[in-house]
């Protein structure tokens, strides 16, 4: 079935809505619309939401260079996350609590070159009235494109930074086949994403064969 980018994003977006809303007996019919209006606010600033990151993304890339990460959790430097939807380029978690073990996990998270990474807590009801929502944001710093992608000129040093070192040692290559959920992030098509439009992904899809034919990683394995 071929990949409807429009169709994924707006299923997520209920999924999620649904989950963060507070339900009817724990708040006001305005505290509701207050907390769907924020909702919305949310994904506009911070892209669509989505199931999981590319392995690149700023915001998993604080990790074991041996054992790469899709979502944010303790293994990429990140405390207290509970209760958690993610963005193209953000997420929120809400804790029961203050919540600023989740704050200050984030501002000690190593500086990354591309992106600066904040936390805020949000003055609105998500999930459940006695836990405290907060958004974890990756600030780019440089403009994304207007389509709101992340380019080429972005994700292939990423990449490239992340998996070169990994011919020291690795054994077998992967396929693209493999490899492109780690690539592209979830949910995805066959070479794009919500993360990446279908002209970069077909760059890094070239790339990623060009570079495991070179038998830098090892044998392909089949």
């Amino acid at each position: 079935m071929a990949f409807r980018a429009d169709e994924a994003a707006q299923a997520n977006y209920h999924e999620a809505e649904n989950y963060l809303i507070p339900r009817a007996r724990d708040a006001s019919e305005a505290e509701r619309q207050r907390s769907k209006d924020a909702f919305a606010d949310i994904v506009d600033r911070c892209g669509p939401v989505i199931d999981s990151y590319p392995t690149w993304h700023p915001l998993v890339r604080n990790h074991n260079a041996h054992s790469p990460q899709t979502l944010p959790s303790d293994r990429c430097g990140y405390k207290g996350l509970d209760h958690t939807r993610y963005f193209v380029n953000g997420f929120i978690t809400c804790p029961y609590g203050d919540g600023q073990e989740v704050i200050d996990s984030v501002n000690d998270l190593h500086r990354h070159h591309v992106a600066s990474i904040t936390a805020e807590k949000l003055d609105v009801q998500f999930y459940n009235p006695t836990a405290t929502p907060i958004l974890v944001t990756c600030n780019w710093e440089k403009p994304l494109p207007m389509d709101r992608m992340i380019p080429l000129s972005i994700a292939m040093p990423l990449i490239l930074e992340q998996e070169l070192p990994c011919w020291r040692w690795s054994e077998v290559a992967e396929t693209w086949e493999t490899m492109r959920s780690y690539f592209l992030g979830n949910p995805h098509g066959s070479r794009s994403s919500l993360f990446v439009n279908q002209e970069t992904g077909q760059a890094i899809k070239k790339v990623w064969n060009a570079l495991i034919y070179t038998g830098m990683f090892g044998p392909i394995k089949v």
